[in-house]
């Protein structure tokens, strides 16, 4: 037992499966609160829980001390500037919709890692999942126009996420290279902290008091999003450490979230339910990710057997 839960696809999957969840509770959460408001409080509250877990006051001090200008980085990348995209793009989509293109952030990831490290470079078979994945979210976007304003406000949440896409992107580059002495749950913490305070200023000239109301259904939306969070970022920073993990091959795994996420939206959401198309794009981006592992795995096939004439 101890072993799967050290296992780097076991952490893989349950992060991935928290962060499906997150669709419902964000959608929730929208009814009451502005978004950037929300997101900002999401993440201080996540910052905080991760804080109170961490015992050691006086190391994760000596770490905020010796990394700050790092921590702020990942802080402005990772939570302010995702998560700007991120919230305002699902706020003018259905969750399910929003999960699946949502999902599509591996493809935009392998292509940053292509460009940051010399071991984890494109191939065609990468460049065909890609462009399956492109297709998948275009097929799921473009066939939905019940949005009360119409296909201009549908492509415009759909564009709001794809550069969420990228920004993750980079993030996720920036996380795999940072300093080694730096904890992932110090630098998850901070990070999550002073992004999320750093949205709530943010929130304040745009959005004013961007508290509606409140309700028990609130509340709940809101310490889930903030225990997910804390829990799913915290396992993905120590996961991007782990020597000969490769960005790209972890964040396939990411290809679980519209699945469940979209399962989740139809479940729980009354005015969410399967329709053709978003099954179709479904099966699109899943195609994708079948072709991304098999390109995968053959990239790990070929190092072994270099290894093996090397010998």
């Amino acid at each position: 037992m101890k072993n799967l839960f050290s296992n780097t696809i076991f952490l893989a999957i349950l992060a991935s499966l928290l962060w499906s969840s997150a669709f419902v509770g964000v959608k929730i959460g929208l009814q009451y609160h502005s978004p950037f408001q929300f997101a900002g409080v999401r993440f201080t509250l996540s910052g905080l829980m991760l804080l109170l877990y961490f015992n050691n006051y006086g190391n994760y001090r000596k770490q905020l001390v010796e990394h700050w200008r790092f921590i702020l980085l990942i802080a402005v990348l990772q939570t302010v500037i995702q998560y700007m995209f991120f919230y305002s793009g699902i706020a003018l989509l259905p969750a399910s919709i929003a999960a699946m293109i949502i999902g599509s952030s591996p493809l935009f990831i392998s292509v940053v890692s292509h460009f940051s490290f010399h071991d984890d470079k494109m191939d065609w078979l990468k460049s065909t999942s890609i462009l399956l994945g492109v297709i998948g979210v275009a097929v799921i976007s473009l066939g939905r126009s019940e949005l009360p304003s119409g296909v201009k406000i549908s492509m415009l949440g759909v564009a709001l996420l794809l550069m969420n896409n990228f920004a993750s992107g980079f993030s996720n580059v920036w996380v795999a290279k940072k300093p080694k002495n730096l904890a992932p749950t110090v630098l998850s913490s901070s990070s999550l902290l002073f992004g999320g305070i750093g949205l709530i200023l943010i929130s304040v000239p745009i959005e004013g008091y961007g508290l509606r109301t409140v309700s028990f259904e609130y509340f709940v939306a809101l310490g889930w999003l903030s225990f997910l969070s804390a829990a799913a970022f915290t396992i993905w920073f120590s996961l991007l450490q782990r020597p000969g993990v490769k960005v790209s091959v972890l964040n396939t795994w990411k290809f679980l979230i519209p699945v469940a996420g979209a399962i989740l939206s139809w479940m729980i959401i009354p005015d969410e339910s399967p329709d053709l198309v978003s099954v179709l794009g479904m099966l699109v981006i899943a195609s994708a990710l079948l072709i991304l592992n098999y390109s995968n795995r053959r990239a790990n096939r070929q190092i072994k057997e270099k290894a093996l004439l090397g010998h």
